[in-house]
């Protein structure tokens, strides 16, 4: 199975990608830095010298700025965020 075809994946390969380009407040930048420890345990490899402090309160702040009600969306992210780490988890 390919990492593309892993839950979530649609979110956090994107932010695999704006993390090697400097890029570390986008979605699944910070959705990669709140399970960094998760990602690389399973062998998902990405730049980390320059992952976002207080991702959590970084992405609902910008949830914030962009919905009516933020919490929804949170919530909706992090589940596919624990999709994709329990997805890697099995093949890895």
């Amino acid at each position: 199975m390919e990492l593309n075809e892993l839950p979530g994946a649609d979110l956090i390969l994107p932010g695999v990608d704006d993390l090697r380009n400097g890029k570390n407040h986008t979605i699944g930048a910070l959705l990669i830095a709140i399970a960094s420890i998760r990602l690389s345990n399973a062998g998902l490899t990405f730049p980390k010298t320059h992952l976002a402090s207080d991702p959590e309160l970084t992405l609902y702040g910008q949830l914030e700025n962009e919905k009516d009600d933020a919490y929804p969306y949170y919530n909706a992210l992090l589940n596919s965020l624990s999709s994709f780490c329990n997805a890697l988890e099995q093949i890895g």
